[in-house]
């Protein structure tokens, strides 16, 4: 990784997340034992009912089958998504960058010394592949894979999503906004901004554009511009924000249109002053890519209103964007965010990983009778339990 920045194939900010140190290292540990601590998805009985006397309906939590993981600079990854897919009994490949190869495969075969010492997995249930031309042949395998999570730059995903011929989940930006309305508390707002950009920005659920009430306190703008300059963010603001703040001595830059659709990962930020709620969710849902985004407000009917009209997978009140995420929600760990409408949504843990069949238990029924209208339906629940062998 260091030889690839030295040569500029690789960013500060890719870097930054190819690195493990061993806080990381402990992260990850911890989260394995999470996954592993958490209750088995598989076999949960999600609906059941009876359709008439004997003849019984459950919807049955199972395994969606081969997933094929893509990822770029997150060797985390490997295990994170290993401790998932094994949990749900799911077999995965994993294809990561060259950037971090050597750790990818030191982490891979980690996890085979585990599995070989099991006596109920194959070693199999983890592959990691390296080359290219492999990818580009499998992602068109719909026979063989059931599922693709592609995490990385906003090119890889699109060239996934674009010549898959199996189902894809994911995002492809995380352009997440944080909007100071009028009513913020001046603290929380600067602590909440501050974490959101700084805390780790080379992640999809930093924020990179903040949205403020054209009624903030200057003052206070001010101050909180001042602390994201001292810990090195570039301040990329709309005409409103810099005359605003023109007599303060600040160095702000000219925000173009292309700041607000860019996702940097980067200590850059973009700002703009807004005369309304409104047209800070109307700006979100123009530019933002349905991550996350938060409010920071003391007034509970405009965080209701914000909560209800953003449409992202995560919509915060006076909350870091950076909470976004898989183990922060309890779920151990993470394949990665989806900004999907369907199946998955947001941090996507053990449940994104299952799917549904639906289990039919009956003593001889046919349909014929219901079509003639000798039988009816009875449509009553029952308990979440399947039947014993016995009954």
């Amino acid at each position: 990784a260091q030889e690839l920045r030295e040569r500029g194939e690789l960013s500060g900010s890719a870097a930054a997340r190819v690195a493990l140190s061993e806080g990381k290292i402990e992260q990850m540990a911890q989260s394995v034992e999470q996954v592993g601590a958490l209750p088995d998805p598989v076999g949960q009985v999600q609906m059941a009912r009876q359709l008439d006397q004997g003849l019984n309906l459950y919807r049955v939590s199972c395994p969606i089958g081969v997933i094929l993981v893509i990822f770029e600079s997150r060797p985390d990854v490997v295990t994170q998504i290993s401790a998932l897919a094994l949990k749900s009994g799911n077999a995965v490949i994993l294809k990561g960058g060259k950037e971090a190869q050597h750790t990818n495969r030191l982490l891979a075969s980690l996890i085979h010394e585990v599995l070989e010492a099991s006596p109920h997995v194959p070693t199999e249930a983890v592959s990691l592949i390296e080359s290219r031309d492999e990818v580009s042949q499998m992602v068109r395998m719909s026979d063989e894979l059931d599922l693709i999570i592609p995490r990385g730059s906003n090119q890889l995903v699109q060239y996934i999503q674009e010549n898959a011929q199996v189902p894809v989940m994911g995002h492809a930006d995380g352009i997440c906004h944080v909007y100071l309305d009028r009513d913020a508390d001046a603290t929380k707002a600067f602590e909440i901004v501050v974490d959101s950009k700084t805390d780790y920005p080379a992640v999809c659920n930093a924020m990179e554009t903040l949205l403020v009430h054209e009624q903030f306190p200057d003052s206070a703008l001010v101050s909180l511009l001042q602390e994201l300059q001292a810990r090195g963010v570039e301040l990329r603001c709309c005409p409103l924000t810099r005359q605003r703040l023109a007599s303060s001595e600040l160095q702000l830059q000219a925000a173009t249109e292309e700041d607000w659709a860019t996702e940097y990962t980067d200590l850059i930020l973009s700002i703009k002053t807004v005369a309304s709620g409104d047209a800070a969710v109307a700006h979100i849902h123009q530019y933002g890519s349905a991550h996350t985004d938060a409010i920071v407000t003391e007034n509970a009917e405009t965080a209701k209103w914000f909560m209800e009209t953003v449409d992202s997978a995560g919509v915060f009140w006076n909350a870091s964007t950076r909470f976004a995420d898989g183990f922060r929600y309890g779920f151990g760990a993470e394949v990665g965010v989806s900004t999907a409408r369907t199946h998955a949504r947001g941090p996507v843990g053990l449940e994104g990983l299952v799917i549904y069949k639906y289990r039919l238990y009956g003593q001889g029924h046919t349909v014929g009778p219901y079509s003639q209208g000798t039988l009816h339906f009875q449509f009553e629940n029952l308990a979440p339990e399947l039947p014993s062998r016995n009954s």
